[in-house]
């Protein structure tokens, strides 16, 4: 076999990343596991990408569901997932038979409204009733109830995702009336989806927030104005955030500026949720959908490292995980690297590279 020198590199690294994990993890960060969530193909070229989701020790895979696309014509009965305007995708009940097949969980993002429930808009914007949001909610519960974490909306701190949302407010603190539009919009959606999917189970866990480090409205501006009309907080068993992150995971950083939020301000973000959205009862622990570190020019972000800091930093990540009791899952997006494309910036932020050939990093996260 012709072993490639950026082959015997990446072999080498990664016997260097599982002895460095092993010396970040001491037996006291080793006491609480978060799950381990992960956002990816479900197959490539037809083959099941699931025991590889396996072999990393995936707790919980996550999938989006469109509720545009499942819904294009209103539903006579929109809670009942039977009803014939109903188009479920094939896509999920394959991903839950392979994740019900390797022990995994299955987590469902909900996204995407209709034309005929939001004026004809595109699906960016919310629906003019949030009960008709919640009564999808409630049908997909009903067609997949082995699915028990519903993650309400993407990314809805970023006008690209969701509308209402005033486009000159990010890395803004406080917010004008009119950009505090899109927050309580927002919570008016996730709190009658959080009412319509208990009333199907008890045992659905409800994910709401769901920002990100930065966004047109800034994550800690978000979660201070994601109220409802009567400045109530609207009901969610966690607080999503995808901490991506510039520079390494450590909590005794100080903040980022103009009130963004990565992986090192996640205290920061816990204490926030928890003043501002807890209602006085109980914490409310993160969720972290989405985490990951590009090894190279990224499409996506405006920064990379190389292949050691990579696992360096993702092994900080899993050692903070463990440390704190309010991280309920850590996980991460991309699986590959995707192939050059003649010179432009592509994704390079999977654990492996876009060969298969398995970075330093793959083997933190199958170790974490």
């Amino acid at each position: 076999m012709i072993v490639t020198r950026k082959a015997a590199r990446i072999a080498t690294l990664a016997v260097a990343a599982a002895t460095f994990l092993c010396l970040v993890l001491s037996p006291a960060a080793q006491g609480r596991e978060p799950r381990k969530g992960f956002w990816g193909p479900q197959a490539v070229n037809g083959v099941s990408q699931f025991p590889m989701y396996s072999d990393l020790d995936v707790d919980l895979f996550q999938m989006a569901v469109r509720w545009d696309q499942v819904a294009p014509t209103r539903p006579d009965r929109p809670g009942d997932p039977a009803d014939p305007a109903y188009a479920w995708p094939p896509e999920v009940e394959a991903g839950l038979a392979e994740a019900e097949r390797y022990g995994m969980k299955v987590a469902i993002l909900v996204t995407g409204t209709p034309g005929w429930a939001n004026g004809g808009k595109p699906w960016q914007w919310a629906p003019k009733n949030p009960r008709d949001f919640a009564a999808f909610a409630g049908a997909a519960s009903r067609r997949y109830p082995a699915v028990k974490d519903w993650i309400i909306w993407g990314e809805p701190s970023f006008s690209r995702h969701f509308q209402p949302l005033s486009e000159d407010e990010g890395g803004r603190c406080s917010l004008s009336r009119r950009a505090a539009r899109g927050p309580r919009r927002y919570a008016e959606l996730l709190d009658a989806a959080y009412g319509s999917l208990k009333s199907v189970s008890r045992s659905n866990r409800v994910i709401g927030g769901n920002n990100a480090t930065i966004g047109t409205i800034a994550p800690l501006a978000w979660i201070r104005y994601m109220l409802l009309k009567n400045g109530r907080p609207p009901r969610m068993d966690l607080f999503g955030h995808n901490p991506f992150s510039a520079r390494e995971p450590d909590l005794a950083q100080g903040p980022l500026p103009g009130c963004a939020a990565d992986f090192s301000d996640l205290d920061t973000v816990h204490r926030l949720v928890d003043a501002r959205l807890a209602r006085g009862r109980r914490k409310i622990p993160l969720f972290l959908s989405e985490f990951t570190i590009p090894t190279g020019p990224d499409r996506e972000f405006n920064f990379h490292v190389d292949l050691e800091t990579q696992a360096r930093w993702l092994a900080r990540a899993f050692a903070i995980a463990r440390q704190v009791s309010w991280i309920d899952t850590l996980g991460w997006i991309h699986l590959y690297d995707e192939p050059p494309a003649g010179g432009a910036p592509v994704v390079r932020g999977g654990l492996l590279d876009y060969l298969g050939r398995p970075k330093p990093a793959y083997e933190v996260f199958r170790s974490s």
